[in-house]
């Protein structure tokens, strides 16, 4: 398994799985749609749109 965080590039292409939030928040979830999300290798992970957070991201 592969743990990155938002503002680091995809280290591979592929489906990334949220994993957390970087600041340890439980709260609030990410919505359904913001749980997995595609990316290319190269391109920058995102926050949650939703909550504005930061996250870790799991592939």
């Amino acid at each position: 398994m592969i743990r990155q965080k938002t503002g680091e590039s995809a280290s591979v292409t592929g489906n990334y799985k949220f994993d957390g939030y970087v600041d340890g928040a439980t709260s609030p979830a990410p919505t359904k749609e913001e749980r997995v999300i595609p990316m290319k290798r190269g391109e920058t992970l995102p926050p949650v749109k939703s909550s504005e957070k930061a996250a870790y991201w799991a592939i």
